[in-house]
């Protein structure tokens, strides 16, 4: 029978080393994919999401459940990936999913694809990063925890700390602008303010926690 979260805090607070093992790999791939869309280099992805799960099983015994473990862990990452951001200096980087992207223009590679196919739906996953690149910290984080993430208007608010009618406008505006770069960069989609995007994964960790 699978635990809950909750019962594998509870027992990796009272010491259970295993019983934290088993929260890593659950939580470990979502982790690792949100470092990855925030600040775009595999590697130090890889270290953030270490780092994320390091700084928690230092503090397990503290953590009270007022939240959800994992609105926790996602705010333990997104710290770690500002403060990225902040001692590199650099402008955060949200990769475009591989296949069918925010804005629906790309399907999945056909085996029959040619060269130049391949060529030109790279270079639109360039542009949607790009674009991506474009908005705010705020629209950013909004737009990779429900679009890419999968996360509730609810949990999202809960995670940052604010309410839920900035959450939505945050998103709106994120998607909104998306679309205005995009046309303006010659393609015209049919990507919606309020549209669902695919979820689909950044590169797996190459190594274990």
């Amino acid at each position: 029978m699978t635990c809950t979260d909750e019962e594998l805090v509870a027992r990796s607070a009272r010491g259970d080393a295993e019983s934290f093992n088993q929260l890593i790999m659950r939580w470990e791939r979502p982790i690792y994919a949100l470092a990855y869309r925030v600040i775009g280099h595999e590697e130090d992805a890889r270290d953030v999401c270490q780092e994320t799960f390091l700084r928690a099983f230092r503090g397990i015994a503290a953590f009270k459940g007022q939240a959800k473990f994992s609105s926790w862990l996602y705010r333990i990452a997104l710290n770690l990936c500002r403060d990225w951001i902040r001692r590199e200096r650099r402008t955060p980087v949200v990769q475009a999913p591989e296949g069918v992207d925010l804005t629906e223009l790309v399907s999945e590679r056909d085996p029959a694809e040619s060269i130049e196919e391949l060529v030109s739906r790279q270079d639109m996953n360039q542009l949607v990063a790009r674009a991506m690149r474009s908005l705010s910290d705020e629209q950013r984080t909004a737009v990779v925890l429900k679009e890419y993430q999968g996360l509730t208007f609810q949990e999202i608010a809960d995670l940052l700390g604010c309410p839920l009618s900035t959450v939505k406008t945050r998103l709106y505006q994120g998607l909104t602008l998306l679309r205005r770069q995009l046309q303006e960069a010659g393609i015209h989609s049919g990507v919606r303010a309020d549209a669902d995007a695919a979820t689909l994964g950044a590169p797996r960790p190459s190594s274990e926690i």
